[in-house]
């Protein structure tokens, strides 16, 4: 029996975006973001100004599994989006991709790292909890056009909380 290779992460760019639409589509279709958001992430996330990190994580054979992206303000960062393809969920790929956003995190020098989650995606919150997340509040109504309410978690130090990163692990 052989092994899934493990996948590898880069940096996004703008060529990654129409991969990154579908699978944002099939994952999040009431609350897809839009061509035009991502490269707005995409125009701060190089350069001595940098404020963003987005990454992508493929497969063995080049395909677009997975991404993620934080953006940090002052000493705040904000993790603004994880997705992991249906085929890889269980893996430890999100694990990866946030053990990434928070090395980002601990280099733009934030104290503190924020996200919203939908209150409904279990998986989600347990993968925050690992790393040390807690549950700080709630947005009602934030996830539109569904009226999903989102779980406000916060991060106290990220420099602590880079674990749990083995793939399958």
């Amino acid at each position: 029996m052989t092994t899934p290779a493990t996948p590898r992460l880069r940096e996004m760019r703008w060529w990654d975006i129409d991969s990154v639409l579908e699978l944002e589509k099939e994952l999040f279709p009431e609350d897809t973001w839009s061509r035009g958001m991502f490269w707005s992430e995409l125009a701060h996330a190089r350069g001595a100004e940098a404020t963003r990190r987005y990454v992508v994580a493929e497969d063995g054979a080049g395909r677009l599994i997975g991404y993620g992206g934080l953006a940090a303000s002052g000493d705040l960062g904000d993790v603004q989006t994880i997705a992991v393809a249906r085929d890889h969920w269980g893996t430890g790929l999100g694990a990866l991709i946030l053990t990434e956003l928070l090395r980002a995190a601990t280099a733009f020098e934030c104290a503190e790292v924020m996200l919203e989650c939908r209150i409904d995606n279990i998986r989600a919150q347990k993968l925050y909890e690992r790393f040390g997340f807690e549950a700080i509040g709630f947005r009602r109504g934030y996830y539109q056009p569904g009226n999903v309410d989102a779980l406000v978690m916060r991060l106290t130090d990220p420099t602590t909380s880079v674990r749990g990163t083995e793939i399958n692990g």
